[in-house]
């Protein structure tokens, strides 16, 4: 494979629309069942937005460093790829617990934060990047 990273970002991007249409129909009309909570459907929309935006920017990151050989690069990718998966998908569990019966609030509620931090650090090692001065 070329650049896993890239693929990666493909993969994050298509399960994001999916689950964006996901939450703008299927989800919209649980909640008006009753089902799930207006919280809860504003909490998978969010894990949507989430997903797609640093689908995006991990794609840009592996068109940067397309030959891998960027220690910073290399690490805001992997911090992104775990961010995703950790903040998105507990939030798209924990919002989605009353239909699915997975339960694991207490094991999936702190994979968010963690999640948010992974997202972060790898926006700081963007910015070290970004901020090295270079030779022409």
């Amino acid at each position: 494979m070329k650049n896993i990273f890239s693929f990666i970002a493909g993969l994050l991007g298509a399960t994001g629309v999916a689950f964006g249409a996901l939450g703008a129909h299927a989800l919209k009309q649980k909640m008006q069942e009753g089902i799930i909570t207006a919280e809860q459907l504003s909490a998978f929309d969010t894990a949507t937005k989430y997903q797609l935006v640093h689908a995006l920017v991990l794609l840009l990151v592996a068109y940067i460093n397309r030959d891998r050989k960027n220690k910073l690069y290399n690490r805001a990718s992997y911090f992104l790829v775990s961010g995703v998966l950790c903040f998105s998908g507990s939030i798209y569990l924990l919002s989605t617990q009353n239909i699915s019966g997975i339960h694991a609030g207490m094991i999936l509620g702190p994979l968010t934060p963690i999640g948010g931090l992974l997202l972060i650090s790898a926006w700081v090692c963007i910015t070290i990047e970004a901020a090295k001065k270079h030779e022409s």
